[in-house]
């Protein structure tokens, strides 16, 4: 670390201590959760602490990688809220929009994030949720607009998104690849309508969307007709590094919940309990020291296919043990009357949280494509055969 970088960790330390709110995790109600989300990206915004990662000319961008990782690993260590309701604005749609749109798009949209425009992502439907290339919902052309219909599903806070992230099919002809179109969809428009997800822990962190003769401008559209496959490809990149890191951060801060669940539970003595603690302390530094090292991979150009998915596969598993070790020290109690905080993946309550740590060996590709990809890309090993066929011939 440079002395540069030890001026940024106490200068957003100080700032920290100031600004970061107290009471987020007493939100009870779904609008208390977004208000409080609202509330602490614009004092990011403002402080240039919410976007490190967008180009220099941006309020706080053209941080190095560096730089990032101080600003995520204190915002983490602080236990301030993670950025849910903006996290497809600031990474996904910013994505696309540096790497594929217009400059006329990319000058309108990306300022109205900073001022707080959400977005959401409509990119997994009922029939393709991995295998995007088995979307359905149909975009026909007629003059200057786009005519669509169709359903989408798993749209993180879609009720609460101002535009859309919308990959749509336009042609059935070739490679189903090929007729993909990327467009952006204003949520307001007539014939959108948007029905939250109720989880099995009680949160509505993700919504169906649903597409009833929806005209969406041409002008709306990334790239060419047709090209939304590699549009496509842009938005879902931006979820791999910085990402995992923070998230690795957050889980080794939360283990002090640990720790008092442990007393909490009056089992400072048990050694079974005790010798679980201290494994779990050991895998969760073990994924950050991964995470530490992807990044380091990043900074030196030197990552390679898969890196990434060694992280998060790891990172999913640990949730899982850590939540699970929750659920044992809470015992009946915690599991009934714990009251459930929106948007987090530690929360303290341990039974939602255990529930909630199983999506995350699905979200963001699952522990088994993560395997495929670090089998087959980093080891070099057979690739798995699309069509299984046994030695009866069925």
């Amino acid at each position: 670390m440079t002395q540069e970088d030890d001026a940024l960790r106490r200068e957003i330390r100080d700032w920290i201590a100031r600004e970061a709110p107290r009471d987020w995790r007493t939100a009870s109600t779904h609008e208390a959760f977004v208000a409080s989300q609202r509330s602490w990206f614009a004092k990011l915004v403002a402080a240039g602490y919410a976007v490190p990662h967008w180009p220099r000319e941006w309020p706080g961008g053209g941080r190095s990688l560096a730089e990032q990782k101080i600003i995520y690993e204190e915002l983490a260590r602080a236990d301030t809220p993670r950025l849910l309701l903006s996290f497809v604005s600031t990474y996904h749609a910013f994505a696309t929009l540096a790497e594929c749109a217009s400059a006329q798009q990319r000058s309108h949209y990306l300022p109205r994030i900073l001022e707080g425009e959400t977005w959401c992502q409509g990119f997994s439907e009922p029939g393709a949720g991995s295998d995007l290339a088995a979307i359905r919902s149909r975009a026909e052309r007629r003059g200057d607009v786009y005519v669509v219909s169709g359903q989408k599903v798993w749209s993180t806070m879609a009720q609460y998104a101002d535009m859309c992230l919308l990959l749509v099919r336009t042609s059935a002809d070739g490679p189903k690849q090929a007729g993909l179109t990327y467009l952006l969809m204003d949520m307001r428009l007539p014939g959108v309508s948007v029905r939250p997800i109720h989880q099995i822990q009680g949160d509505e962190e993700f919504a169906e969307i649903f597409l009833d003769e929806v005209e969406i401008p041409v002008a709306q559209r990334v790239g060419e007709e047709g090209a939304g496959w590699a549009v496509a490809q842009a938005t879902l990149a931006s979820e791999r590094g910085l990402t995992l890191m923070e998230l690795s951060y957050r889980m080794r801060g939360a283990m002090v919940r640990l720790s008092e669940a442990v007393h909490a539970a009056g089992r400072t003595c048990d050694a079974g309990v005790l010798r679980k603690l201290g494994a779990l302390a050991t895998r969760v530094d073990a994924v950050c020291a991964l995470a530490d090292r992807f990044l380091q991979k990043r900074m030196d150009e030197d990552e390679r296919v898969g890196d990434a998915s060694i992280v998060k596969l790891a990172y999913s598993r640990c949730l899982r043990a850590w939540t699970d070790l929750g659920v044992e020290l809470a015992d009946l109690a915690g599991q009934m009357h714990a009251p459930i905080t929106f948007g987090d993946l530690n929360s303290g309550n341990w039974m939602a949280d255990f529930m909630n740590s199983y999506a995350w060996t699905i979200a963001g590709g699952s522990d088994e494509v993560q395997r495929n990809i670090i089998a087959e890309r980093m080891l070099g090993m057979p690739r798995e055969p699309k069509n299984w066929i046994t030695e009866a011939g069925q």
